[in-house]
């Protein structure tokens, strides 16, 4: 876990261990409610496809949130929480049951996950996408969410072994497995989206 993290969440385990899962849900919705509302956008492919995924991840981590045993950061276990709504989403046969989604998450909870979907809004419609942003998105999506996580988010390998495979509970030994397997991966995708800026003029050809 990174110092950032870690700082960031003091507060949130201060609330946790007092029992006080309002308030630890709150904190920690405030912090990572938008970039994880982003990422779904990414990995859907779909803004109002990232919105319902987002009310299911919000239920999902509001009922979890009690059971959660720190043992990787909670904006890990979040965005693993996120990932796993995302793929029951999309294999769901009738997708339109989230849209009638009620949260059982208190006030607070539920106006925090309001301001991250304004937020990511707002942002959706004032930023201006650069070339490169444009050539990512030509990439896989699987590619696309790695390089996310790694690149924007700034995430550890073996955070996102868990929040990739979706499995909180990986031994030392497959963590670093599938960290390694990640690695690679990333490497190859840095590879591909450099050849496709130098086809696209972007980046000077070597040699």
């Amino acid at each position: 876990m990174s110092e950032a993290v870690q700082d960031n969440e003091l507060a949130v385990r201060e609330a946790f261990d007092r029992r006080d899962f309002e308030a630890a849900a709150t904190m920690a919705l405030e912090r990572y409610g938008v970039e994880i509302l982003s990422f779904l956008a990414v990995r859907l492919r779909s803004s109002s496809d990232a919105h319902e995924v987002f009310s299911i991840f919000t239920e999902d981590f509001w009922v979890g949130l009690p059971q959660f045993g720190w043992r990787s950061s909670l904006r890990t276990w979040a965005y693993m929480v996120a990932r796993n709504a995302a793929a029951r989403y999309m294999a769901a046969p009738d997708r339109r049951a989230a849209r009638n989604l009620r949260l059982s998450a208190p006030g607070r909870v539920s106006q925090c996950i309001e301001r991250a979907r304004s937020a990511t809004q707002l942002h959706q419609q004032t930023a201006v996408k650069d070339r490169m942003r444009a050539l990512r998105e030509r990439l896989d999506p699987d590619d696309q969410v790695l390089l996310v996580l790694r690149v924007d988010r700034g995430m550890a390998w073996r955070d996102l072994a868990i929040t990739l495979t979706g499995d909180a509970a990986l031994d030392d030994e497959a963590l670093d497995r599938e960290a390694s397997r990640l690695r690679k991966a990333f490497e190859r995708v840095k590879s591909e989206l450099k050849q496709m800026a130098r086809s696209e003029g972007l980046l000077k050809r070597e040699g």
